[in-house]
């Protein structure tokens, strides 16, 4: 489905399944769990990390390491695992990046670059708190490439709440009539950003999104929507 824009100045992106990839989440977890003796098979913690995702409210008033604690722990619960509880759902953040295989897909950086030298600003407006953003893109060295960068506890609000969207727009000056939004998240993402007036673009590297949705096949195509 093609996207006409007319008065492009931004162009912003999420981050997970968008501009960065991993291992799969119940796979990061179990690498982290043997490392420290523990030894749960991996359909056992997918299933624990789903009920995790059910119970726990996504409180981003809570600090950093007190959100992921108390969602570690959850998990942790739901496998059995009682002693050193807390210790461990604190090694399992602190250790995390490390264990996932982080790495940015191929066309990330040429594209943002492409970007820049059309003079459009970019930006990333993800539901992880800032902390791990700025972890990711040192990690990836994407670091620099952008003119903003928002985690949801910046407004202790997630995507596809407006005011994530909102906050990252003022912070670039840009009307949302000016922007595009890419990410892999039908509602989070497409639906969120075209409630604020931003003009969504749904990734979909694999070709199985809905096709009412305007979509493109790697972050390259974006350059075809200026």
């Amino acid at each position: 489905m093609a996207l006409t824009v007319l008065s492009l100045k931004a162009v912003l992106f999420d981050l997970g399944g968008t501009l960065i990839i991993t291992a799969p989440v119940p796979e990061i977890f179990r690498r982290i769990l043997a490392a420290h003796g523990i030894h749960k098979p991996l359909e056992k913690i997918a299933s624990a990390f789903r009920r995790a995702e059910e119970e726990v409210e996504l409180n981003y008033t809570l600090s950093y390491v007190e959100f992921w604690r108390l969602f570690n722990r959850k998990i942790l619960e739901q496998l059995g695992i009682r002693r050193n509880i807390e210790a461990l759902a604190d090694a399992v953040t602190d250790e995390w990046w490390d264990n996932a295989d982080l790495d940015s897909y191929p066309e990330v950086k040429e594209t943002l670059m492409k970007l820049k030298q059309k003079g459009i600003r970019t930006g990333i407006i993800t539901n992880g708190y800032q902390k791990d953003v700025d972890e990711v893109l040192l990690r990836t060295g994407l670091n620099g490439l952008f003119d903003v960068t928002v985690g949801a506890d910046n407004v202790q609000k997630p995507k596809p709440s407006k005011e994530i969207f909102l906050y990252a727009l003022e912070k670039l000056r840009v009307q949302p009539q000016d922007a595009v939004f890419v990410g892999d998240n039908p509602k989070a993402d497409y639906e969120g950003a075209r409630n604020v007036g931003l003009k969504p673009l749904l990734i979909d590297r694999e070709n199985g999104k809905p096709q009412q949705y305007a979509t493109i096949h790697d972050l390259g195509e974006v350059l075809g929507h200026l």
